[in-house]
């Protein structure tokens, strides 16, 4: 029988939020070419790493809404960095969670386990976010890598939300929708574990995750296992 991590982890975007009314709103500003979709997600991830390997910091919507420039022109759109702005931060607010989230949070809460939201976005969209969808009232706490300056996968921001959270790396389990994050996690030296959201997959060349599975409520009838 596995132990319990001390903190569980919960990566936002995807894992909790539900994207399909962002990418239907970035989708109408690329001139509703919705097969653009992942290349101005997995361009924004890149650049935000470029951003945090250079030793500089942006927001992670303002990088968003540069990609999303640069996926537009390069299909001949041309959109400004303030309407690129504009645009991804409406198409990142009021995201509604999926929808075994809240059961699978409150089951999790009520087995003691401590739950934290580690975000690539800023702080203030994490709050509104969650404050919008009813999500607060779950976690004892929201982080963001606004704080540390430095992206996830990088393993310093891992690091900085364990100490954060004053637990040892071993302690901490991330439960995120990403391969590229879990992977993090794991090199970190925490646990993981995997929801296989439709179009996500684990990186192969990554240690394997403890729990795979489809959504968060199976995730927490494992986790509720554990002693």
């Amino acid at each position: 029988m596995k132990t319990k991590p001390k903190v569980l982890f919960f990566d936002v975007n995807e894992t909790l939020l539900d994207l399909t009314a962002m990418k239907k709103r970035i989708g109408a500003a690329l001139g509703g070419k919705e097969d653009l979709l992942s290349l101005w997600f997995t361009t924004m991830l890149q650049y935000s790493l470029v951003v945090s390997a250079s030793g500089q910091y942006k927001p992670f919507g303002h990088i968003g809404a540069a990609a999303l420039q640069m996926v537009a022109a390069n299909n001949d759109i041309l959109i400004s960095e303030d309407e690129a702005r504009k645009i991804v931060a409406s198409a990142m607010q009021n995201l509604p969670p999926h929808p075994e989230v809240k059961d699978a949070l409150a089951v999790l809460k009520k087995e003691g386990y401590t739950l934290v939201a580690l975000t690539n976005s800023d702080t203030e969209s994490l709050k509104n976010k969650f404050k919008n969808v009813g999500l607060t009232p779950y976690f004892d706490a929201l982080l963001s890598i606004e704080s540390v300056g430095k992206f996830k996968p990088f393993t310093d921001v891992y690091h900085w939300a364990a100490n954060k959270m004053n637990v040892k790396p071993q302690d901490c389990m991330l439960i995120a929708a990403h391969g590229w994050d879990v992977a993090g996690a794991l090199w970190a030296g925490w646990r993981a574990a995997f929801i296989s959201r439709p179009g996500q997959q684990v990186f192969p060349l990554a240690p394997k995750t403890e729990i795979n599975e489809s959504d968060l409520q199976k995730v927490a009838n494992i986790l509720i296992s554990y002693t």
